[in-house]
């Protein structure tokens, strides 16, 4: 337990690091509110469902933290996140610039709504965590893996990835550039991208999957998709 909470920790201190170094490095100043409140928002929510992991669920901790392009055993899915990692680090650079350079004039009222959009997101994740202990950080198949039906799955088949699209098409706003929202298209092209390849993983490999699929017809957007 106390080499996973080091794990953990560790994880989390390289995450706020960079996420740091990619805000205030290419802006050239420490003078940029909205990254602090950004940080802020971000890393207290991630530390807050970390705690909770830890206590209630540390196997699904030690799923999480060993996320990344490394984690991953198809070479597909090992492309998608390195594409990922290079995005996300952009739709933080782009604003930091932004800032840099005053290009962007975003209103108070329009930055609160992107660290809300940051909170609901968190929110959403933290849903799935408490619905499915399987909600590894890989495409994988745990011991004992089964499909999960029930909450927001209930809904859409990966509500993960809807509440990681709402975080990050916050971001930018949160961070007081308009121009920062072009990052989230290329994410968005490898959140789908992702997807579709899990799902046809979880189809041939998960019992029961390709049913629910027939139950839960929405991907990530009730209604519409």
């Amino acid at each position: 337990m106390h080499q996973l909470a080091r794990q953990a920790l560790r994880g989390y201190a390289q995450l706020m690091l960079g996420m740091a170094v990619f805000l205030f490095a290419p802006g050239w100043t420490f003078d940029f509110w909205q990254a602090w409140l950004y940080l802020l928002v971000f890393g207290t929510a991630s530390a807050l469902i970390s705690f909770y992991l830890w206590k209630k669920d540390p196997q699904l901790l030690q799923r999480r933290v060993r996320g990344g392009p490394r984690g991953e055993k198809q070479k597909s899915q090992q492309r998608i996140l390195s594409l990922a990692s290079i995005a996300f680090a952009g739709l933080m650079m782009l604003p930091a610039l932004d800032h840099r350079f005053s290009w962007s004039r975003v209103p108070l009222a329009l930055v609160l709504l992107g660290e809300a959009l940051v909170l609901a997101g968190f929110l959403v994740v933290f849903a799935v965590f408490r619905e499915n202990s399987f909600a590894s950080a890989t495409v994988e198949l745990a011991p004992g893996h089964k499909v999960i039906t029930t909450g927001p799955y209930a809904i859409v088949r990966h509500p993960m990835y809807t509440g990681g699209l709402v975080l990050l098409l916050g971001t930018p706003l949160a961070l007081g550039s308009w121009w920062g929202l072009l990052m989230f298209l290329p994410l968005l092209g490898a959140v789908l991208w992702r997807l579709l390849e899990e799902e046809k993983f979880l189809s041939a490999s998960l019992p029961g999957y390709a049913q629910y699929r027939q139950t839960v017809r929405y991907r990530l957007l009730p209604f519409i998709w």
